[in-house]
């Protein structure tokens, strides 16, 4: 296994890859929008660290307070993504990137490092049974099966917001909120936009682009949240087949 990582930087972001749609020469919109969300997040302590490869292969974590998340608590990290895929699976990155976020924490003397979960493992999530692993346990919880995962140092604990809790909107039409914090937004938001407009489903799209509105969200958020007939649905990203499954509700 190779040791060789390196840390996005205001310096070097333009010329690395981001792991998740890995391009050489090709542009794309998720591309270019995810750096230029992450270009101004690196000076709030956002840590994007990846293997020097043409690899899925890093974490991504940020001071709780300036996460763009509906969590609170004090001196925390909050992990976004953590991801090992293809045949880098297996050799021990994803414990190497675990160890180095947690290191990094108790560097910076943080009360401990928290994420997003669920009762039941869900795609677009990080592998919760592996942070487990570290001591990761749950501190809350939503009534649609979402957990808050924390692993303390000093013994206290963050929660979601108050305001994740109803998980309800007064409007009925399928209703997604996005930030541009995953390079595979701007291609779902078309997929979704598309298929809409063929079937004459009425549609809201609502950018969360300030950290404010990120923290009063009404539902879980890792940077996407679904609503349907004023009901959370998901916060995985939707093709055309699942979308299809929400709206025969």
């Amino acid at each position: 296994m190779t040791t060789d990582f390196v840390n996005l930087t205001a310096e070097n972001l333009a010329d690395e890859h981001i792991c998740c749609i890995i391009r050489s020469k090709k542009p794309n919109q998720g591309i270019e929008a995810k750096k230029k969300w992450l270009s101004d997040r690196l000076n709030e302590g956002h840590v994007f660290r990846k293997l020097n490869e043409k690899a899925v292969v890093f974490i991504e974590y940020a001071p709780l307070e300036k996460a763009w998340v509906p969590v609170t608590g004090d001196n925390y990290y909050y992990i976004y993504c953590l991801w090992v895929t293809g045949s880098h699976k297996g050799k021990g990155y994803g414990k190497s990137l675990m160890e180095y976020c947690l290191a990094d924490a108790k560097k910076n003397n943080k009360s401990g490092v928290c994420m997003l979960g669920a009762k039941k493992q869900k795609s677009w999530l990080s592998d919760q049974s592996f942070a487990k692993k570290y001591g990761f346990e749950v501190v809350d919880t939503t009534d649609s099966g979402y957990e808050l995962l924390a692993l303390s140092f000093d013994g206290t604990k963050p929660k979601f917001a108050e305001n994740v809790k109803t998980q309800e909107i007064e409007a009925k039409e399928l209703t997604i909120y996005y930030d541009m914090q995953c390079p595979y937004v701007c291609q779902k938001i078309e997929i979704v936009k598309q298929y809409c407009e063929t079937n004459a489903v009425p549609l809201s799209l609502i950018e969360v682009d300030t950290l404010q509105k990120a923290k009063e969200l009404p539902c879980v958020f890792n940077n996407w949240g679904v609503f349907y007939k004023g009901k959370f649905e998901t916060v995985n990203l939707l093709d055309a087949a699942y979308l299809k499954r929400i709206l025969k509700k």
